[in-house]
């Protein structure tokens, strides 16, 4: 016989809403209580059954430097919302601070809630929080090797292998590697590209051409206008000690690093080539307009609901890291040698 609230309710003696309130994760429930209700739920065997009610994305920021405000993140949002209504579920969005504890286990014992962790700024230290999750739970743009959840990632390390790859069909020798300041992992295995192309086309790797900048719109632009000024006291003519490309972690670094060169006199790209990554819209607005490597957004958004579904559907859980190809985006920021 199916179980449901009021054989709860009869055993535990709270109140329907009450138990309905701790199942949900909802807020005035008190801990004892809600272990309580969960203990004699799991024992009845009503959250055995794969079923819930809502899907919450839960944003977790450590620095907020690189999940920010940005159309990266809205048309991810996106694809999450219209896929949800699309099977008849509403998707609530929901901001998470790895300091609250409290606020974590609550999340955790949401078995009526599908869970989709935005996971871009957390390690796999940071992921140790989420152990032990009641609800299922996906993981979207970030990878660890011991992952214990699906993930949902962008195919970072194929795609600047084939980017810097272009470089060098290009004529270009001496690539410098503009670095994000946070080593997120899609940073980390955009760097594993990076250095892949070069051992594929046997090319020397260059890290005095490296440059450390901060992932965010201004001081992407500060930080490499400094660093110009620091290598103009070593030439007068900066464009003989500056590799004659770079790849950037992302369109807001080059974008920052486009506009510095450019008041340093360094033309981009009859002296300098650039290549991005993530196709945001301002690459289409600046001058010269920004290659890139396009990022699916609202795609990955719903590839994740898709999979969380899935996991509703499936009597046994084969935990799966699905990453979502990219497309190279040509425009006129790299030139020929």
């Amino acid at each position: 016989m199916k179980v449901n609230i009021k054989q709860i309710s009869d055993v535990t003696g709270f109140s329907a809403a009450t138990i309905s309130n701790a199942l949900n994760g909802k807020r005035g429930v008190n801990k004892d209580t809600a272990e309580q209700i969960f203990t004699v739920a799991k024992r009845l065997g009503y959250v055995t059954e794969k079923k819930i009610n809502k899907i919450k994305l839960v944003v977790c920021k450590k620095t907020g430097d690189v999940v920010t405000d940005t159309p990266f993140f809205s048309d991810l949002i996106a694809g999450m919302e219209r896929t949800g209504r699309e099977f008849g579920y509403d998707t609530v969005i929901t901001n998470l601070s790895l300091s609250n504890v409290e606020e974590i286990e609550q999340l955790k014992r949401e078995v009526m809630t599908g869970v989709i962790l935005l996971a871009t700024e957390l390690s796999e230290e940071d992921m140790k929080c989420f152990d032990g999750c009641e609800a299922p739970l996906v993981v979207i743009d970030s990878w660890y090797d011991n992952m214990k959840y699906d993930s949902v990632l962008i195919s970072n390390t194929d795609s600047v292998c084939q980017a810097v790859e272009y470089l060098f069909d290009k004529g270009h020798e001496r690539v410098g590697y503009l670095k994000g300041t946070d080593r997120i992992t899609n940073f980390y295995y955009r760097q594993l590209g990076f250095e892949r192309a070069h051992q594929k086309r046997k090319r020397p790797l260059h890290p005095e051409y490296d440059v450390v900048i901060r992932p965010i719109a201004d001081i992407a632009y500060q930080d490499m206008k400094q660093y110009l000024e620091e290598k103009r006291k070593e030439a007068t003519d900066l464009r003989s000690i500056l590799p004659t490309a770079y790849f950037a972690d992302n369109d807001i670094i080059a974008i920052g690093a486009l506009k510095a060169l450019q008041e340093a006199g360094i033309r981009v790209p009859e002296d300098v080539s650039l290549i991005g990554f993530d196709d945001m819209p301002f690459c289409e607005m600046s001058s010269p307009k920004l290659t890139t490597i396009r990022v699916f957004k609202q795609e990955m958004g719903t590839v994740a609901v898709k999979r969380l579904l899935e996991h509703l559907a499936e009597a046994k859980v084969i935990n799966t890291k699905i990453q979502v190809c990219t497309q190279f985006v040509e425009r006129e920021s790299v030139r020929d040698l």
